[in-house]
């Protein structure tokens, strides 16, 4: 009876707190991202699961060497504007949808010009992108660039309009459709590369999700955001934005540099499709745990923009819950590490559990960096921002080369994890100033 009664009032403690958080959009939206970011990782597994089994190795490592080439211009032009639409959609009355359109189409060229660079230079990447050769190839690839470019931007023009609770809905969606066109195409499209079964599950199903969330943004969430805030808001002049813009963008874009590049590098590194898959798996899952604390940063920068006066409480909250929430899932990750690659296979499992545990580790000192750059972009400091994103990517760069040859992908995992740390360790003093900031208006 009394470890029955003494049960009770726990887990409603438990279930009060989080009814109460969910009435704070700060921890709304951060949760609303992070359950999103479990809920790709989780139907990413999946997907991989079944890629590994309906195609044969070469197939398999080729469709991920085209995505992540794919995702290394969308994704580094989309997210490199992250920071941008969460720092300015929130005070932007009635000229938001304007600044989403600008975003958009800004974000859009920007990626696709990259992309045509990349194609203009395919010699000097090595045979392992040599499919990418040829006018129609290319005009594919532009496309599926430009398309992913506006996929990525639309979760945070979500999250800025405070309809993150719509992120996750369609990820599940764009998840299942996914996994479902994958199992379709493993008859028709048994291949690898830019026409096999798994970049063609990858993309249509990215296309077609562009319809229902641009309707959802532009016929009610924008009106929405325009009704509560249009009175109010003074929507930021060109010149500040582009202020915010220099320092961010190159900061931000330095950072997804860590993301997509080195990918791109270790793929033509190794010259082996069937290894950089297995590769691919295990430093995705580890730059998933990593969105973890960058969901809660920007619902900080969202919500450090509405309120500057409420920055310090709003930093002391979401440090709290990113470690809260990001620690057990650390520990579960470096102790289930070996099981959590079996999935995939043997071969998996023992190439790639050092590099999984090693980004998992560096993903504490890592949720410092992320609440310490969303504090910068609710206060719009760029040239901190740039400081400390450049600093932390040239670090990386240079521990992955020195490493590589010496550890191979595991070295990949050591660089992270040094670099990580050290501008965890950089960046304590600054956020120790924003929580000893007062409380104004």
């Amino acid at each position: 009876m009394t470890s029955d009664t003494g049960a009770v009032p726990r887990r409603t403690g438990l279930v009060a707190r989080l009814r109460t958080d969910l009435r704070d959009p700060l921890f709304l939206q951060g949760y609303a991202l992070m359950v999103n970011t479990a809920v790709t990782a989780l139907l990413g597994l999946g997907y991989w699961f079944l890629a590994v089994r309906l195609y044969d190795p070469a197939a398999f490592g080729q469709g991920q060497l085209m995505i992540t080439a794919m995702r290394l211009f969308s994704s580094l032009v989309g997210l490199a504007f992250v920071g941008v639409m969460a720092r300015f959609i929130p005070v932007s009355g009635r000229g938001t949808g304007g600044l989403v359109l600008r975003g958009y189409g800004v974000a859009g060229i920007t990626a696709v010009l990259a992309a045509l660079g990349f194609l203009l230079t395919l010699p000097l990447w090595g045979p392992a992108y040599g499919e990418l050769a040829g006018f129609v190839p290319a005009v594919v690839f532009l496309a599926s660039v430009l398309v992913w470019t506006i996929f990525t931007l639309q979760d945070v023009v979500l999250a800025g309009l405070r309809q993150a609770v719509w992120v996750p809905v369609n990820s599940t969606v764009f998840g299942l459709a996914k996994m479902v066109l994958l199992v379709v195409l493993a008859g028709a499209l048994p291949v690898g590369g830019l026409y096999g079964g798994i970049f063609v599950s990858w993309m249509v199903p990215t296309a077609l999700a562009l319809i229902p969330v641009t309707l959802l943004i532009f016929k009610v969430a924008v009106p929405r955001h325009v009704a509560r805030t249009g009175a109010n808001a003074t929507p930021p002049r060109l010149r500040e934005i582009g202020r915010f813009v220099a320092g961010d963008f190159s900061g931000t874009l330095s950072t997804l540099l860590v993301l997509y590049l080195v990918p791109v590098m270790v793929g033509a590194w190794l010259n082996d499709a069937e290894l950089f898959g297995y590769f691919s798996i295990a430093h995705t899952l580890g730059c998933m745990m990593g969105l973890l604390a960058a969901n809660m940063a920007v619902s900080l920068t969202v919500e450090g923009s509405l309120d500057a006066g409420r920055l310090a409480r709003s930093t002391r909250d979401a440090l709290r819950r990113t470690f809260l929430i990001v620690g057990p899932v650390v520990a579960v990750v470096v102790a289930g590490a070996p099981l959590i690659l079996r999935v995939f296979g043997p071969e998996l499992a023992e190439a790639g559990t050092p590099l999984l545990r090693l980004m998992a580790v560096g993903v504490l000192p890592m949720a410092l960096v992320e609440i310490r750059l969303g504090t910068l972009r609710a206060r719009s400091e760029a040239r901190k921002l740039a400081t400390v994103q450049i600093g932390m990517t040239l670090l990386v760069f240079a521990t992955v080369i020195a490493l590589f040859p010496v550890a191979g992908v595991t070295g990949v995992g050591y660089a992270l994890l040094i670099s990580q740390t050290v501008t965890g360790l950089c960046v304590l003093p600054g956020l120790r100033k924003v929580l000893a900031l007062p409380r104004t208006g």
